[in-house]
């Protein structure tokens, strides 16, 4: 599994690493934690939930610092919610793969929904109903796994925000299957079958392919004729069905950073398609800004950014289909959006990352007429 290495720290003070303490938990917070107030700052606190008392160990902080990190270690009183996490290498100090297998899958959901709701408050100034869709399995749903190699012929992964690694028998959320050049993807719109290199980037949950491709087709209503823009299109999967709902008669431009990725996309999409290999930003500084009548915008963890929400508007598409997995990025981009014309009229949010604190996000946004 992918995972984010923390920031080299520069020391404030005298460590309290080791420190214990009881708190009570408060909300669930962005990142896979619950917010804690002890002394006076906030900590940050794994393997809790809300309204639990717990024993807290520090894992990150000195006095200086402006917020702690920590581990809940025990705990006192429990939430109705929590269970047995089914992993034995999920909890603190061990595997930081999984943040929420401590709770039921129901409410591992509303822990996400309330992420995303409280996101789109303080970064967008929206109030928005957010219920998180189930997508089954929760359990053996990631088709592709990156192992840390140990000796012997073992495998491991890494414990949170650390290079200390944990020897992994098995990984319950690990489908086993082995890598191979191509998917098939089977939605309402048709089965269709997409070349992807082994290393290349492809949809981890195993139906998020079909799942994301139905609602973003569902929201955008593509008709025939019609010009479209496939930004970050990767190796071309909502390309490859755009194209064929704006028919012959329409026209699909796919963007994509990767060489590999449009490589693999040149073979997916139909002659009619076009693929371009650059930096998205770089291309619509240069190129095709003709008007589009949609745009599918599925960038990476840090979203797409005021430079390229500008050039999108630029374009003047009556509706943009954005595919989010960080409801952070996604708020300040939709918050951009705003400031240019357009109105966010639909957010769906799916679990395609369960037992983790991720959550895939679909936002329909409209413009202001």
């Amino acid at each position: 599994m992918s995972r984010r290495r923390p920031r080299a720290r520069t020391s404030h003070g005298a460590s309290r690493v080791g420190e214990r303490f009881e708190a009570e938990v408060g909300a669930v917070a962005h990142g896979g934690h619950c917010v804690v107030r002890h002394d006076d700052r906030v900590v940050f606190v794994r393997h809790a939930l809300p309204g639990e008392r717990v024993v807290v160990s520090i894992t990150e902080g000195s006095d200086g610092d402006r917020f702690w990190r920590g581990d809940a270690v025990s705990v006192l009183e429990a939430s109705p919610d929590r269970v047995v996490a089914p992993c034995p290498y999920a909890g603190p100090g061990l595997c930081g793969g999984c943040d929420f297998q401590h709770a039921t899958p129901t409410a591992q959901r509303a822990l996400k929904a309330a992420v995303v709701r409280e996101q789109m408050s303080r970064l967008a100034g929206l109030d928005v109903a957010v219920t998180v869709e189930e997508v089954p399995p929760s359990l053996r749903w990631r088709t592709r796994m990156r192992y840390v190699a140990l000796p012997g012929g073992a495998r491991g992964l890494h414990v949170h925000r650390s290079d200390e690694v944990v020897k992994i028998d098995d990984c319950l959320i690990d489908a086993g299957l082995p890598a191979h050049d191509s998917e098939v993807v089977d939605t309402r719109y048709g089965t269709r079958t997409f070349a992807v290199d082994p290393d290349g980037f492809w949809q981890s949950h195993l139906d998020a392919p079909r799942v994301l491709v139905e609602v973003v087709l569902s929201l955008l209503a593509p008709g025939a004729g019609e010009q479209v823009l496939d930004l970050y299109a990767g190796v071309g999967l909502f390309a490859a069905f755009l194209a064929e709902a704006v028919g012959p008669s329409g026209r699909v431009v796919a963007i994509e950073g990767s060489p590999v990725a449009c490589r693999d996309a040149r073979l997916n999409l139909p002659p009619s398609a076009r693929v371009e290999h650059g930096p998205v930003d770089r291309v619509l500084a240069s190129a095709y800004d003709e008007p589009f009548d949609l745009v599918v915008l599925d960038p990476p963890r840090e979203g797409a950014k005021r430079r390229v929400v500008r050039r999108i508007v630029d374009r003047a598409p009556r509706a943009v289909a954005y595919v989010a997995c960080d409801p952070a990025a996604l708020a300040r981009d939709v918050a951009s959006f705003a400031e240019l014309g357009y109105t966010l009229t639909t957010l769906r949010a799916f679990d395609l990352f369960p037992m983790t604190h991720h959550v895939e996000c679909v936002a329909l946004l409209e413009k202001r007429r």
